[in-house]
């Protein structure tokens, strides 16, 4: 692994120059460490980042065989990556080699330099990502997730850390060599699969989202006396591109997901007409790019955690989490987007996560390796979907209500589609049963000209068809349309503004609700255009009206 890491050392291992670390000793303070000493420990939190002016530091990932060596710091070089930025619980382990000479640079020291040195600035967060990167690749961390690839809980999890961005061993009960020694040491049975084990914490038997994401510490303490400038519900590509944007120009910007950040974007397995990536790029790279970028800024992102309503009797306004918690604003931004449509199927629910899916990432390709998969939808995500899994499956079948794809669906993925020996495409079909044991055996469509129904042995079931807006947390806080998605700017009528007491002289902003200060973004608003870009670009823009509000 070390050769590996070699290859990519200028981008992830810099060396400082003169200047940069002169500049650096005006922020820090210069320290000794001894032969032996720890810098900073696995688990523990990642408060300092070391710059080593003299001597050697070894940042190494202790294993259960030893400790594995990530890299041997020369001078100039210095330790850290996305923890160190965030103060979360630090992944490997630091010690001084030798007699050693460094910078010593707190949290708050480090915010100041990215603040104010883009030129450091941009050296640290380069390497910050690209170390991050290689954990996540290599699965160097301090978490290990034990499951079954027949287990829906273990499917959630997984899907759940990876999203987060978090480098994690997982390991099947079905397949992998020593799990069972593994489960007896911490005396967990197999029937309390899936386990979270991890340094220095009890296991974790069956986690929630939540709890994982508070073992691992992803969320930041939340302070009910604090009112933030900005709470932006949902963490999709709208979410966090306000966050972005907001945190960039000075608002103090706290994001709430009930999930983990990306929305459906992040399980794109690849989007390619996105600007500026030509060569394309995965829903789960865009999110965790676009994610660091927003907590360089300082936008506190909370995931996990579920808002059970908008709180908007007097201001300043609240949303109330299910923990019992609330999160005050002077402004809220709505960006829950939607979720696809569930068939009219008996048993549908029961096969979510065994069999039953709503997003294809290498999560679900590695379930349905050279098997066959029904996918349900005409828009991109089902043909991203479609093309991606044209490279696992054995045999594809593309269901749509339709005559075709043309409608709904970019040209470049209906070419790959039809160029795709192992798909076939169903016009006018829907899948009205499903059926099968403790998991999805059988699912059985009819052809609609026709009416003749087709049972096949199909074991894995991707639905990505229609959408359905995340507004029912709002309790007619807001006017929504017909169908649910939130009405905004120039789409709300007199009577509208009328029956929601609007108390303004001025009509709403473009993107602000029927509530002043509260505005909503991509998916979840009424007539939104549903791509990822158009999502950014709402995010974004809707900063600009929330100054113009917190000025009023």
């Amino acid at each position: 692994m070390t050769q590996d890491l070699e290859a990519t050392t200028e981008a992830m291992f810099p060396r400082l120059g003169a200047a940069a670390i002169e500049r650096l000793l005006r922020f820090g303070r210069r320290r000794s460490a001894r032969p032996g000493e720890i810098l900073f420990e696995v688990g523990e939190p990642a408060r300092s980042l070391f710059v080593l002016l003299e001597g050697r530091i070894e940042v190494v990932s202790p294993r259960p065989e030893g400790e594995l060596i990530i890299r041997s710091l020369e001078p100039g070089e210095f330790t850290g990556e996305v923890a160190t930025l965030l103060g979360r619980p630090a992944l490997a382990r630091a010690r001084a080699a030798s007699d050693c000479e460094v910078i010593e640079l707190d949290h708050a020291q480090l915010r100041r330099i990215l603040d104010t040195d883009a030129e450091v600035g941009e050296v640290f967060m380069r390497a910050f990502a690209q170390r991050r990167a290689a954990l996540v690749a290599r699965g160097l961390g301090d978490a290990v997730l034990i499951g079954s690839k027949h287990s829906a809980d273990s499917l959630r999890l997984r899907e759940f850390i990876t999203r987060t961005g978090h480098p994690f061993t997982y390991l099947d009960v079905d397949r992998d060599r020593g799990v069972q020694e593994l489960l007896d040491h911490f005396h967990v049975g197999t029937a309390e699969i899936p386990v979270l084990l991890q340094c220095r914490h009890p296991a974790l038997r069956n986690p929630s989202n939540a709890e994982v994401a508070d073992a691992l510490g992803f969320n930041p303490v939340l302070a009910e006396k604090d009112v933030h400038d900005l709470v932006v519900v949902g963490a999709g590509p709208a979410g966090l591109a306000a966050a972005v944007y907001g945190a960039s120009e000075g608002l103090d910007v706290l994001v709430v997901d009930s999930s983990a950040p990306g929305g459906q974007a992040g399980s794109s397995s690849r989007i390619e007409n996105y600007l500026g990536f030509p060569d394309g790029i995965s829903g789960q790279d865009l999110t965790q790019r676009a994610l660091l970028q927003a907590q360089k800024f300082g936008a506190q992102v909370a995931v996990a955690r579920q808002v059970r309503r908008l709180s908007c009797g007097r201001r300043p306004f609240a949303v109330e989490l299910a923990n019992g918690t609330r999160a005050y604003g002077r402004s809220f931004l709505i960006a829950t987007g939607a979720a696809y449509r569930r068939p009219a199927c008996g048993r549908l629910a029961s096969f979510e996560g065994r069999g039953v899916y709503y997003g294809a990432t290498h999560v679900e390709a590695q379930v349905c390796g050279g098997e066959e998969v029904a996918i349900v939808g005409a828009g991109n995500s089902a043909g991203q979907a479609t093309v991606f899994l044209a490279a696992h499956a054995r045999q594809i079948h593309v269901l749509v209500r339709g005559e075709g794809l043309t409608d709904n669906m970019s040209r470049y993925l209906i070419a790959r589609i039809e160029s795709a020996p192992n798909v076939t495409l169903r016009s006018r079909t829907e899948v009205i049963e499903v059926d099968g044991g403790d998991y999805l055996e059988r699912v059985t469509w009819r052809d609609a000209r026709t009416s003749r129904t087709e049972t096949r042995d199909v074991r894995h079931l991707f639905l990505m068809t229609g959408a359905v807006p995340n507004t029912a947390w709002l309790e007619r806080c807001v006017q929504l349309d017909e169908k649910g998605f939130v009405k905004t700017g120039r789409d709300l009528s007199a009577e509208e503004l009328a029956t929601g007491q609007w108390p303004l002289r001025r009509p709403p902003y473009p993107l602000e609700t029927s509530i002043p200060g509260v505005f909503a973004v991509g998916d979840v608003r009424s007539g939104s255009v549903k791509r990822v870009a158009s999502a950014v670009g709402e995010g974004s823009i809707a900063v600009q009206f929330v100054h113009a509000f917190l000025a009023e």
